[in-house]
């Protein structure tokens, strides 16, 4: 073993960063068994210099995170401070510096990933971020290595344990959504302000990452088509459950039928009791792969919280760390493919749509002509009238988005159609 210490600096020691420190102290011989070298905490960047850190040396403590990344002995820099800025300035500056980084950055990641990776290179340096997306389930590195010799047609997800919570619980309570929101608060599974959450921004992040590293392409934020949950009502749990579904906040990254072009995209989806992931429950994460030879994989496990996420630092600290080592690097940015994004408009699916309309004869038949019209085939549809008013439900066979959009749009200006109440993807068939 190599007597030296890998010199390594925690940018963050907030609940994820303290987990990495702690595990780094209480596993130091195993750590360094396994790697081949002992590891040094070397220092931390903090923003609150006088709060206590148990197990942390005050001297290791500092608010110039700057300086501490411009140190030159440093040989791995963690980063878990989130955001953009000044994560991408500390990152970059990390490697013009000789430090590899390991990272649970997961915006920046989705924003800027093919610019820090290229940072990495230049600098013959490590950029490792398995933590980024579902916490200590093993995703990237099974994606980036052990299927580097598959292709991947696609990755379906529930990639956000607070969302998941707040659906699991109004379909086995019947819960509505804000009830649902104020329990998954109260038990410190939501954010005071839960908008990154709910409204998908969390998850297309990941999702981004996801897509770029199962297809080889660059795929940014800005190319994830994203919906949150937050209009998921009660009445729709309801018509799942008639359809033998649930109803999850998904990630879809899939190749298009002609394999030429990939999406990704965000959004609650009806998908069959039978699927794998409608019986993931509370704040779990679970990310479905589909592959040419490998067939089927599913990985399950907690996908946030502080010692689930120091897991899977602490895994990628192990690996560049005997890189740093043997003096090589491991996998970097694979965008050879270079696949278009597909926008919305094009990806395929079945449909759920419930509208309000009068309840009187001749009304299936307008909206059954509007479908066709639009060349979107109906599988089933269900109706039920009272006092003047009915709800009608259709179950479409596969169309593509743009499609659902136009015959929705018609819909919307018979007089016969008081509202569209529901619109739902129907996944995982």
């Amino acid at each position: 073993m190599r007597t030296r210490p890998l010199k390594v600096a925690l940018l963050g020691c907030g609940v994820v960063g303290s987990e990495v420190a702690r595990i780094m102290t209480t596993h130091a011989d195993d750590l360094a068994a396994r790697i081949g070298a002992p590891v040094e905490l070397a220092g931390v960047a903090v923003r609150r210099p006088d709060k206590v850190r148990e197990g942390i040396d005050p001297a290791l403590v500092t608010t110039d995170a700057t300086a501490l990344v411009k140190r030159g002995d440093l040989d791995i820099v963690v980063e878990v401070i989130g955001g953009i800025e000044p994560a991408r300035t500390l990152i970059t500056t990390a490697f013009e510096h000789g430090a590899s980084v390991v990272s649970a950055n997961k915006a920046l990641l989705a924003q800027d990933g093919a610019a820090l990776h290229a940072a990495a290179e230049q600098h013959g340096r490590d950029l490792y971020y398995e933590a980024a997306v579902a916490g200590a389930i093993p995703l990237i590195r099974p994606l980036r290595e052990s299927l580097a010799g598959d292709k991947v047609n696609r990755v379906l997800g529930i990639v956000n344990g607070t969302t998941n919570f707040i659906l699991d619980k109004m379909d086995s309570t019947g819960a509505g959504y804000q009830e649902a929101l104020d329990e998954a608060t109260a038990l410190g599974y939501a954010e005071a302000d839960p908008t990154a959450d709910v409204e998908g921004f969390d998850a297309a992040a990941k999702a981004a990452i996801l897509a770029g590293i199962a297809f080889h392409t660059r795929v940014r934020l800005d190319d994830v088509h994203r919906e949150g949950m937050t209009e998921v009502t009660a009445a729709d749990f309801a018509s799942a459950r008639e359809m033998g579904c649930t109803i999850k906040l998904l990630a879809i990254c899939e190749r298009a039928g002609d394999g030429a072009s990939v999406t990704a995209r965000v959004h609650p989806a009806m998908i069959p009791l039978s699927h794998p992931l409608a019986s993931v429950r509370g704040a779990y994460n679970a990310v479905f792969v589909e592959s040419d030879a490998a067939g089927q994989l599913m990985f399950y496990g907690p996908g946030a919280g502080g010692a689930p996420t120091a897991s899977a630092v602490l895994g990628d600290l192990v690996a560049v760390g005997r890189n740093r080592i043997s003096g090589a690097t491991g996998p970097g940015e694979s965008a050879y493919a270079a696949l278009p994004v597909s926008p919305m408009g094009e990806v395929v699916t079945r449909y759920h749509i419930s509208l309000d309309v009068a309840d009187k004869p001749g009304v299936l038949a307008q909206v059954a002509t509007v479908f066709a019209e639009h060349g979107v085939s109906i599988d089933t549809v269900r109706q039920q009238g009272k006092d003047g008013e009915a709800s009608l439900v259709v179950v479409t066979h596969r169309a593509s988005d743009a499609a659902l959009g136009g015959t929705v749009g018609t819909l919307r200006k018979l007089d016969t159609v008081r509202g569209v109440a529901s619109i739902m993807r129907v996944e995982g068939e």
